[in-house]
């Protein structure tokens, strides 16, 4: 039997996770896992090219040396404020007043055929429910009769300067991008469970500098939405109050970090050290205290953007926690209290080889880059061909504008932008 090597990579702004994993068919064993700090992200968008190439040599360095597999290529994730999803839906008539493949793509493929700005890049196309004249809700409308068939598709969006800043990162580290992945996608792969994802949850990401929010129900992503709050703010609040450096600010929320005062979390002393001054003690309250109100506020902004998507009522299974920051004590406990919703933190699942990944949320995105590369089926998620370069896609562009020209002329003239159009993988 052949065996895949697959590699997953998570750039985010305080760390760089790499993994990869070995696909025999029968499901994917992880390998290695390496990780380095990340200076040159902010909120998921690249600031440094040079030394966010940095860390992701190092972190594939460190994954190549656990596993003792080469790197090659990698599935990349991405997230940030510049992520904008839009439903959209299309129609065809049935040739033969029976659906077959055929036209369940030929439907696809007309809701897809929306108009996308030319300063974005189309990361996924999502296929939803299906409607067969006036039966809705179908999940796989094949083989049954009918002579008008409906489409609606999710479709998730990244600014163009960001998707392509990401993938110069990358070339510069040695590596070539098979395809880039939304990172809730990726992260609810490992995490969540498929009765989670079909009877409806809400994955909550929690990274560095960015909170990926996203809903699940029948099977697939329905919604989606980021916010620029993450782990970060919680480190730089430390960072202020106390007057230390955000390394010695890291290490206390760490260790001493909580999101609300109890009997046990409050009591007792910290040290808190400095460089070129003598260590000082505080009650460990005064840094809970501070973290409260973050807390607090971060989980306002989730509710609202729950709230706004309309999946506060469907979501059948609650909260699942993900991400390094979710790990903060007593945080899935105020989440629950605060969202009035089952939530439990989740961390990659069924995971075989590195035991460092297992059930631990910091390295649910770069795992999930894996599983979901190697099982993802092709018509759930459609990915961009990030390798065909900017002639290719200019081809690729050209001969569908050619082939939707008088759909085209309509928006290109009003608007001067053009269709999302993409190819599937």
């Amino acid at each position: 039997m052949n065996t895949r090597v697959i590699a997953g990579l998570d750039v985010g702004t305080t760390k760089v996770c790499a993994a990869v994993g070995k696909h025999d068919g029968s499901g994917v064993t992880i390998a290695g896992i390496g990780t380095s700090p990340s200076t040159g992200m902010r909120k998921g968008v690249v600031t440094n090219i040079e030394t966010t190439a940095d860390a992701i040599r190092r972190a594939v360095k460190e994954a190549e040396a656990s596993s003792g597999i080469r790197i090659k290529s990698v599935s990349v994730g991405i997230s940030g404020g510049h992520i904008q999803c839009l439903n959209s839906s299309g129609a065809i008539g049935i040739r033969n007043k029976e659906v077959t493949s055929s036209d369940r793509e030929r439907a696809i493929d007309a809701a897809r055929t929306v108009y996308i700005p030319l300063d974005r890049e189309v990361i996924h196309v999502i296929p939803g429910e299906f409607t067969l004249d006036n039966q809705e809700g179908l999940t796989d409308p094949v083989g049954m009769s009918g002579v008008r068939l409906q489409s609606r598709v999710h479709i998730i969006t990244a600014a163009a300067s960001s998707f392509q800043n990401l993938l110069k990162c990358c070339e510069k580290a040695g590596l070539a991008v098979e395809e880039v992945i939304f990172e809730p996608v990726a992260s609810a792969h490992c995490t969540l469970t498929d009765d989670e994802k079909e009877f409806g949850s809400i994955l909550i990401d929690i990274g560095g500098g960015t909170t990926d929010i996203a809903f699940f129900k029948d099977g697939r992503l329905s919604s989606a939405s980021v916010i620029g709050v993450g782990g970060n703010h919680f480190t730089s609040d430390i960072a202020v109050g106390l007057k230390v450096g955000l390394p010695e600010a890291e290490r206390i929320k760490k260790v001493s970090g909580a999101a609300y005062c109890s009997a046990s979390e409050g009591s007792g002393d910290i040290e808190i050290l400095q460089e070129g001054s003598e260590a000082r003690t505080i009650p460990r309250v005064c840094v809970i205290e501070i973290l409260q109100p973050r807390a607090e506020e971060v989980l306002e902004m989730i509710k609202k953007e729950i709230r706004t998507s309309a999946a506060y009522e469907a979501a059948a299974c609650g909260v699942v926690l993900t991400g390094g920051a979710s790990l903060l004590r007593g945080f899935n406990k105020m989440a629950e209290a605060a969202l009035g919703l089952p939530v439990r933190l989740g961390g990659p699942r069924n995971i075989r080889g590195a035991k460092a990944a297992a059930d631990n949320p910091l390295y649910a995105t770069g795992i999930g880059l894996v599983t979901c590369s190697a099982d993802a089926p092709a018509d759930e998620v459609v990915h961009p061909d990030v390798l065909t370069g900017a002639f290719g896609k200019m081809k690729d562009r050209l001969k569908d504008i050619f082939r939707y020209a008088d759909y085209l002329n309509v928006y290109n003239k009003r608007e001067g932008g053009m269709a999302c159009l993409k190819s599937r993988k």
